[in-house]
């Protein structure tokens, strides 16, 4: 009852042009406690092997100082002018682990935003949404790959034959190869090599490394089975 009452003071006062500090300080506190949501989703669907407290908690003063600035910028041009010109010139430095991980920043900044603007229960159907379709998508792991992708990384000697040399082993162990970039190394006397490469399913990891190591000459053989790794 006293949550009912709380939301219809937040909606009789919304009809003003200009939000009240007590409309502001209780949007603040709605848009906390959405955002809260939205970090508890984030940590229950992660899978990743670099979950950052720190970035959860990026994600929740995101969303809220979201809804200040919206509010705060609510009829106002001049002060909406010099907040684009002022965070124009801000970049955000993190290395962000994931793909996903950007999704959030704009899921935390959209529910921001619309609490800023004072649509409340928009805000409330928003989060269910897109949450529970987060979730499913968690926890069906829909769109997996059929196989797994791997970062194949390299070194022979310049005398070899590289297309050559691993035509055959590529054909033994791999459905499908792609050559992502060929460098030099080691002052010009190397070749360095970078695949895209899924192995069948009955491929065994040890033999298909060693059959590289021989074809390279017992040099460098690097097998890294992330995403993030063949993006770079």
């Amino acid at each position: 009852m006293i949550l009912s009452n709380l939301f219809e003071d937040i909606a009789a006062s919304s009809n003003s042009a200009v939000p009240g500090p007590a409309e502001v300080a209780l949007a603040m506190g709605y848009s906390l406690l959405l955002n809260l949501i939205i970090a508890a989703i984030y940590r229950g669907t992660y899978k990743g092997t670099r979950y950052s407290q720190d970035y959860v908690q990026t994600l929740i003063i995101i969303g809220v100082v979201t809804t200040i600035l919206i509010m705060v910028v609510s009829g106002n041009g001049a002060i909406a002018f010099g907040m684009f010109a002022a965070f124009s010139v801000i970049r955000f430095r993190r290395t962000l682990g994931q793909s996903r991980d950007l999704a959030f920043v704009f899921f935390a900044m959209a529910i921001g935003m619309v609490v800023g603007a004072r649509h409340y229960a928009m805000a409330a159907v928003i989060i269910g949404v897109v949450g529970l379709a987060i979730y499913l998508l968690s926890v069906t792991n829909a769109f997996a790959p059929r196989r797994a992708s791997h970062l194949l990384t390299m070194r022979l000697t310049n005398d070899i034959d590289f297309e050559k040399a691993l035509k055959p082993i590529f054909d033994r162990f791999t459905v499908g190869t792609q050559l992502v970039r060929v460098s030099s190394a080691q002052a010009g006397m190397m070749t360095e090599l970078r695949y895209g490469i899924q192995l069948k399913e009955d491929a065994s990891t040890p033999e298909f490394l060693e059959a590289l190591q021989l074809a390279s000459g017992n040099n460098r053989v690097v097998l890294a089975p992330t995403e993030k790794e063949f993006d770079s």
